[in-house]
C-alpha cells in the first residue's frame, strides 16, 4: 500500500502545532544562571599547598595538557649532626584547557589531593592561547569547590580510625593504672 501524498507534511505540521502550545524549556543563559547539581564537574582547581611536585598528574594525562616546573630546595638538618634534606618546590603549574578533555584522570591519580573538580564553568576566552591557566587562576577556582558530602552515619568506621582509637584507648588505660610499688 503506497503512502498518501502529503501525509509526511501533515504529520510534521501536527508535531509543530502540538509543541507550539507547550511552555518552552529554553533558558536564557547569560541572564539566568543555570541551577547546577552541587558536585558539578566544571574546571580543575589546584590546592597548591598539597602539591609535592610528584608529576603523576602530568605523566598520566592522556592529552599532555598539564605543565609543571619545579626546583629542588635544601632544608637544613633539624638536629645538630643530622643530615640535610631536599624537597621539590613548585615553580609553575598550568593546565591548557584548550587541550584538556576533562577526563579527571589527573584528579584520580593525585595521591595528595592537590587537584579537585570545581563547579566553575565560565572561563571562556577570546583567544585560544589564553586558555592555558596558571596556578594563580587554578588556586582561585579551588575556593569554589564544595565540601565533600557527609559520611553515611550507618557506615562502618574506617579500619585506620578504628585501629588508632584502639591504640589510644590502650595508651590511656596504661597511663591511668598506678605504677606498682615493688618495695
Amino acid at each position: 500500500m503506497a503512502p498518501i501524498p502529503g501525509s509526511g507534511l501533515a504529520k510534521g505540521l501536527a508535531v509543530t502545532l502540538r509543541t507550539m502550545t507547550k511552555k518552552t524549556v529554553t533558558e536564557q543563559y547569560p541572564d539566568v544562571q543555570p541551577d547546577l547539581p552541587p558536585r558539578t564537574r566544571g574546571v580543575i582547581g589546584l590546592f597548591e599547598e598539597n602539591c609535592t611536585v610528584c608529576m603523576l598528574c602530568a605523566r598520566e594525562c592522556p592529552d599532555w595538557c598539564i605543565y609543571i616546573d619545579s626546583h629542588k630546595e635544601t632544608i637544613p638538618a633539624a638536629t645538630p649532626g643530622g643530615r640535610e634534606r631536599s624537597r621539590n618546590v613548585l615553580d609553575r603549574f598550568a593546565i591548557d584547557f584548550s587541550l584538556c578533555m576533562y577526563c579527571g584522570i589527573c584528579i584520580e591519580v593525585c595521591p595528595f589531593d592537590a587537584l579537585f573538580w570545581s563547579p566553575e564553568f565560565e572561563y571562556a576566552e577570546t583567544d585560544i592561547r589564553d586558555l592555558t591557566h596558571e596556578r594563580d587562576k587554578l588556586r582561585e577556582w579551588m575556593w569554589t569547590v564544595p565540601a565533600p558530602p557527609a559520611l553515611d552515619p550507618g557506615a562502618e568506621e574506617p579500619k585506620e580510625i578504628a585501629a588508632a582509637r584502639k591504640t589510644a584507648e590502650k595508651l590511656a588505660a596504661a597511663q591511668a593504672e598506678p605504677p606498682e610499688d615493688n618495695a
